[in-house]
Formats: structure tokens, sequence, C-alpha cells
């Protein structure tokens, strides 16, 4: 869910410019899945920059407490939303904790770092959605460990059908900053691309799996 589409675009129109967010229709990039993709999202480059990082950091607490009130605890998805969990809990002073993919093989064998008590209420951010499969995993980590996750706020989503049915049988409310529909529009407004370019990656997004140039 997009609450605020003046912020989606102008999300959007940042991820592009400082190269987050990559779109290249004629030489498509092969993501670890073995997909084909016009568009490459890799959103810890926001990282290398302050007012960028400011700029997400208030927006993503802004959902947080619209959406679901101040939290007992945020929680970061390992390794991509630890940095800007960190910042927006520091924004509304509260604890922090990650989630890692699964435990770890030694020590105390965490999957989750940090102090969490069962009963406290949670918010998981995370960077990037795209089936929602890992970031559902953190969710049901944090479950089994007696949080209550009221939600989850990302900073992109692609917005494919399989998230959404995902995050639906999971029972999980998303809310993201921008999405792939407010991408294409963003980038078409500032000319970043062409309207046959448009054409080619609204058809991936119609059928990312199988998609060729």
């Amino acid at each position: 869910m997009i609450l605020n589409k003046d912020t989606a675009k102008k999300t959007a129109e940042i991820l592009l410019k400082v190269k987050a967010i990559k779109l290249s229709p004629s030489e498509p990039f092969s993501w670890a899945s073995g997909w084909n993709s016009p568009i490459y999202c890799d959103n810890r480059v926001t990282l290398s920059y302050p007012s960028v990082r400011v700029f997400l950091k208030e927006e993503i607490s802004k959902i947080v407490e619209i959406q679901y009130g101040k939290p007992d605890v945020i929680a970061g998805v390992a390794t991509g939303a630890i940095a800007i969990g960190v910042l927006v809990a520091q924004e509304l002073g509260v604890p922090f904790i990650y989630v890692r993919p699964e435990p770890k093989s030694h020590g105390r064998k965490n999957q989750i770092e940090g102090h969490l008590e069962s009963g406290q209420n949670v918010v998981v951010i995370e960077d990037l959605i795209s089936t929602g499969k890992s970031s559902l995993n953190a969710v049901t980590a944090l479950k089994e460990s007696g949080a209550i996750v009221k939600g989850m706020v990302a900073i992109f989503s692609y917005g494919f059908d399989i998230a959404t049915e995902n995050f639906k049988n999971s029972n999980v409310a998303l809310s993201t900053l921008s999405n792939y529909s407010y991408l294409l529009e963003q980038a078409m407004d500032s000319k970043y691309i062409t309207e046959q370019e448009l054409d080619t990656l609204s058809e991936w997004r119609q059928d990312p799996a199988n998609w060729k140039i």
C-alpha cells in the first residue's frame, strides 16, 4: 500500500538519481533467481547520501506512526534493512533488533539479534520487496519469539502479484514508500526513459519470470 503519491514519486526520483535503481530495457540484468530483468534495485546505495538517508528515515517513520502507532521495537531484515532500520528506530526513539535469514550455526545460534521480549509490538523494516518470501520469513521468526508484528514498511516494492498473495496469506500488512508503477511514472516524467522503453518495462512487469528481450 502507498500512503502518499507525492512521497512515492519523490522516492522514485531519488532512487533513480543516486542509481539505487537502474533501468536498462535494452541490456537486461540477470537476477540470482535466473530471471532476466530490465531493472536492478540496490537500496543500500542510498546510505552513501546523507540527505537521502534523512528523507527515507523521516518518511518511513511517518508511515510507521500513522499506520501502527509508536511500536515497542523496530526490526530490520538482514542485511539490506539493518542500517535504515536503525535510523528509523533512532528517529522514533525505540529499541532496534534485526532478523537473520536463519539462525547462526555457532555461538548462541540466534536468528534475532538484540533484546526482544514476548508480547512486544514490533514493526518490521525492509529495503526491498520482491516475492516477499525472505521478508515474511523474518516475520515468522519474530512471531515464534513471541513478538506481536503490527506490520511492515519497505522503501520499494516491485509490486509482484505473488508478493501481494504471500502477504495476504500471511496476514501481514505492508506499506511501501514507492513501487514499480510510480517508478515508471516518474521515469517518464523526468525523461529517464522513452515511450518504447516504457512499453518494454511494462511488459516485463506482466510476466517477469518468462520475460525476454
